[in-house]
């Protein structure tokens, strides 16, 4: 992706994000559900969009995932590996729990990212300064993004972000 093909609105609000916050299925894997024959569920992650939320914590930045579903011990595992400051599994209130956070980051809402794929995510692109979908996002959630990864969740489309965020700063 080239940031110069981003409008002027799209580049100024990627510039006054601090924090990034992430729906998990759907963003951060493709949507499969995987389980085990013991019904233990599984998850798929881009090693991509790894290395895209390291570089944007070494960059100074913090991240979260705030997911209505469980696999909170995969999540705990991942979040721990990569160093997200922030995760929210079981959200029965995603905005509830995006309070939380921000308050706890001390930053505005208009200065949060959010990527999603789904109806669930809505209420938090409503919020949020930049809201993203993935490009293979549920047509519901197109009227409250400002941006569009190219990339499939699960394929790329995090690290797609993270490299636009710390490319509008520079």
């Amino acid at each position: 992706m080239n940031i110069r093909n981003l409008s002027a609105d799209v580049l100024e609000r990627a510039r006054r994000v601090k924090l990034l916050l992430m729906d998990c299925d759907g963003v951060l894997t493709d949507g499969r559900l995987y389980f085990t024959s013991n019904g233990e569920e599984m998850k798929v992650f881009n090693v991509r969009d790894g290395q895209g939320l390291a570089s944007w914590h070494r960059a100074g930045y913090r991240s979260g995932i705030i997911t209505g579903r469980d696999g909170e011990k995969i999540l705990r595992a991942r979040a721990a590996e990569l160093n997200i400051s922030h995760l929210k599994v079981r959200s029965r209130d995603k905005a509830k729990d995006f309070a939380e956070i921000i308050e706890a980051e001390a930053v505005k809402p208009e200065d949060v990212a959010y990527i999603g794929d789904d109806i669930g995510d809505i209420c938090l692109m409503k919020l949020v300064g930049f809201p993203v979908a993935v490009a293979d996002a549920a047509g519901e959630v197109f009227p409250y993004v400002i941006h569009t990864t190219e990339k499939k969740g699960g394929r790329g489309a995090v690290r797609e972000l993270t490299d636009l965020l710390l490319a509008a700063k520079k």
